[in-house]
C-alpha cells in the first residue's frame, strides 16, 4: 500500500555532500518507521540510518555516524538522508524502506523503493 521513490543520488567527489529524498505515497505515512539502506555490488545490504514515526528515535550505522543525518517531514510524506564528508566506500545503491516496528530490525521494512545510485570518486 506504500509506494516509495528515491531521488538525489549522483556522482560526487570525496568530501562532498548529497541529500537523498524519499517520497512516499499513502495517507498513513506518519505512522511508518523509515530506513535508508545501501548495497554495493557483491556486498550485503546494510542499514545506514533509520527513524521512528515521530522522529524521536534514530539509528545510524557506525560507519556513517557523524557524517549522515536522517530526517523526515511527515507533512510532505518525505524522508531525507543528508550525507556529508562522503568517502569512496560510501558508493552504493541507496534505498529507502518503510514499515511498522523496531527501526533497527530488517523485518520491520515491508515496502521498498527502487534505489538511487550514489558514487563517490577519489
Amino acid at each position: 500500500q506504500v509506494q516509495l521513490v528515491e531521488s538525489g543520488g549522483g556522482l560526487v567527489q570525496a568530501g562532498g555532500s548529497l541529500r537523498l529524498s524519499c517520497a512516499a505515497s499513502g495517507r498513513t505515512f506518519s505512522m511508518y518507521v523509515m530506513g535508508w539502506f545501501r548495497q554495493a555490488p557483491g556486498k550485503e545490504r546494510d542499514l545506514v540510518a533509520a527513524i521512528s514515526w515521530s522522529g524521536g528515535t534514530i539509528y545510524y550505522a557506525e560507519s556513517v555516524k557523524g557524517r549522515f543525518t536522517i530526517s523526515r517531514d511527515n507533512a510532505k510524506n518525505t524522508v531525507y538522508l543528508q550525507m556529508n564528508s562522503l568517502k569512496p566506500e560510501d558508493t552504493a545503491v541507496y534505498s529507502c524502506a518503510a514499515g511498522r516496528g523496531n527501526i533497527r530490525t530488517s523485518g520491520t521494512y515491508d515496502y521498498w523503493g527502487q534505489g538511487t545510485q550514489v558514487t563517490v570518486s577519489s
